[in-house]
């Protein structure tokens, strides 16, 4: 039987944030046009420079659209300082704002605070906390993220800690092993991997749980 959560802490560029129609729009605002092939290859360029020493996310962004989509310095850093802004999923606002009458909903994500401030001006409301790589000073999937996370928020690893992402490579492997509950969130561009349980967004998760319809 499954522990009633405690805590949930999302994953957000993917699961609540749809990050490859924000790239793809800003990029092509520019006159770039990027596939998915193009995508890819950004989140790659992200991810060999998030197992570095720490930078912000906003210059690690930066650097993989100059590299990778041969933008401009200046267009780049425009970009990766709106970051926050780019689109929310449709049942992103609603399904948190549920979740959030259920148990504690914090971010827990690769990217800056000022990104946060963004993303809950889209939301409308603040979430329970906002945890992310410029806090804890480094990026996920590394472990030390969770243990920063456990740490501020005085949570013990366990079942009744859940962690919900779209993503089994950053999050959910990760998470896993840590002994939380995880939940794979069904997104255009999500990476499968074992999970304790799977949803189609995040209205569903929270209509599982009892939040309604």
């Amino acid at each position: 039987m499954l522990s009633t959560p405690s805590l949930l802490t999302f994953d957000i560029f993917g699961t609540v944030v749809d990050w490859r129609r924000g790239l793809t729009e800003a990029a092509l605002s520019h006159g770039i046009e990027a596939g998915e092939r193009e995508f890819q290859a950004v989140i790659d360029c992200q991810a060999r420079a998030e197992s570095q020493a720490y930078r912000a996310y906003a210059d690690i962004l930066a650097e993989s659209l100059v590299k990778v989509l041969r933008l401009n310095r200046k267009a780049s850093r425009a970009i990766a300082g709106e970051a926050g802004r780019w689109p929310l999923f449709p049942d992103s606002a609603d399904g948190l704002r549920t979740l959030m009458r259920l148990a504690p909903c914090v971010a827990m994500t690769n990217s800056d605070q000022e990104h946060g401030r963004q993303v809950e001006d889209q939301l409308g409301f603040r979430l329970s906390g906002w945890i992310c790589a410029e806090d804890v000073r480094c990026y996920k999937p590394a472990a030390e993220f969770w243990i920063g996370v456990s740490a501020r928020r005085s949570v013990p690893f366990g079942p009744s800690w859940w962690h919900v992402s779209a993503y089994a490579d950053y999050d959910l492997a990760t998470a896993g092993r840590l002994g939380l509950t995880t939940v794979f969130v069904k997104r255009p561009h999500s990476i499968w991997g074992p999970s304790t349980l799977a949803t189609a967004d995040l209205r569903a998760l929270a209509t599982s749980l009892g939040g309604g319809s």
